[in-house]
């Protein structure tokens, strides 16, 4: 193992993060299980950053795969792709949005990126509103419209990004109001701004932000903005590369707790629904997807061999209703951890739905991050047998927990147990 770390900073970038003191190599899994070089086996908690979404080494995904690499696995998209076009029909039946087109890529990153190509295409503006505490990529472009410092190398961007309140609830200048005082205060503060400029192109938000440390506003936020938005004809994208495909159980789009006012003019989607496989796309309006007057292609976007992998992956979530077990043994896995956390001093806050969960850590004694102890439970975790994911914004440091959308009751109760075995040993 220290041979290939050492290979690996020899010829990798330096800011190219790998967890744990001792970087694991992760060999192959099953289910909700992956083994490591040296034959250990783990509960997977975090599911390759909420991608694996069903399980590892699925079956029915697997066969998909084998049986489509025997007969074609790519021809880009100036020919007719029969599994691109099965799946677009699925994914824009299941997104909501009126008359809807898709458009595939390999990642979220570019799915943001081609978002923003024709939000501001459509509106002929290059602002942008965005959430504080967000993250949408690793592209230039959203990059410049992340809200999170610690993701954001460089402040330049071809972008004009304005950063709108609402996305943490538990901390900023609202967070000691109600939840209708919070969504009141974040109105008027959207009000408030878009006073002092142009009209935007579009808001982009995590109805759950991710690498944010799974935070997020009162329900019906975002659809009291889109209400305020809608009078200067700004357009609402739904970034649901991590809450997409029922993985916070109560709906299978994270923008359903936001609905009251119609669904976003887009969405973009990647992670799980590929199982693993590089997919990523955009969800639009028509007359918004088909803004652009010039050509375009994709050469590695809904290639043959990632859309089989999409569709066997899809059929699976939705036959076997991963969607309701993710509600049904997320809400157990939450109200486990809460009953855990409850007498330790540096859990901050238990949060989250169905399956995308976060536990917030603090210096005991008060509101601060508390990083080192991030890491600590990370590693003691691991020791125990169990991988988990963290993250956080400013001054924030979060646990976060995403397992396989299959996880059954008794996993969730050895993942709580030796998690609550980790923070007990960093408290």
């Amino acid at each position: 193992m220290n041979d290939l770390y050492d290979r690996h900073r020899a010829v990798l970038p330096d800011w190219l993060a790998l967890y744990y003191e001792e970087p694991l190599e992760i060999t192959h899994g099953e289910g909700r299980y992956v083994w490591d070089a040296e034959g250990r086996r783990y509960l997977d908690f975090l599911g390759g950053i909420l991608t694996t979404m069903t399980a590892h080494a699925l079956p029915e995904v697997t066969k998909a795969v084998s049986e489509q690499a025997g007969r074609i696995i790519h021809s880009s998209t100036l020919y007719l792709n029969r599994p691109m076009v099965e799946l677009a029909e699925r994914i824009a039946q299941l997104s909501g949005i009126p008359d809807a087109r898709v458009f595939f890529t390999t990642s979220g990153t570019e799915a943001n990126d081609t978002a923003l190509l024709l939000a501001t295409t459509y509106r002929r503006s290059n602002t942008i509103l965005a959430m504080r505490n967000s993250y949408h990529g690793r592209s230039f472009s959203s990059i410049g419209i992340t809200g999170n410092r610690g993701w954001s190398p460089t402040s330049l961007s071809p972008l004009q990004t304005l950063y709108v309140h609402g996305g943490v609830r538990s901390r900023g200048p609202f967070a000691h109001l109600d939840d209708d005082a919070f969504v009141a205060a974040c109105v008027e503060d959207l009000k408030d701004l878009l006073g002092h400029t142009r009209a935007p192109a579009a808001l982009i938000a995590e109805p759950i932000q991710g690498v944010g440390g799974f935070t997020s506003p009162p329900d019906g936020l975002y659809a009291a903005f889109r209400d305020v938005l809608r009078e200067q004809g700004v357009l609402w994208i739904a970034d649901e590369v991590q809450t997409g495909w029922g993985r916070t159980g109560e709906h299978f789009w994270g923008w359903q707790a936001h609905g009251r006012s119609g669904p976003p003019d887009m969405l973009t989607f990647a992670k799980g629904i590929g199982n693993g496989m590089s997919i990523g796309g955009v969800v639009a309006r028509a007359e918004i997807m088909n803004c652009l007057d010039a050509n375009s292609i994709s050469t590695f976007g809904g290639t043959q061999i990632t859309m089989a992998a999409g569709l066997a992956n899809l059929n699976y979530l939705v036959e076997h209703d991963l969607q309701g077990n993710a509600r049904r043994v997320g809400g157990m896995l939450i109200e486990r951890l809460r009953a855990a956390a409850a007498g330790l001093p540096g859990v901050r806050e238990v949060r989250g739905r169905g399956l995308m969960i976060g536990v917030e850590l603090a210096r005991p004694g008060t509101d601060e991050a508390d990083p080192s102890a991030a890491a600590a439970v990370l590693e003691a975790a691991r020791e125990g047998g169990l991988l988990i994911g963290k993250g956080g914004g400013h001054n924030t440091s979060a646990l976060r927990i995403a397992p396989p959308l299959s996880l059954t009751v008794a996993e969730a109760e050895e993942g709580a147990a030796i998690l609550e075995g980790a923070l007990r040993a960093a408290y």
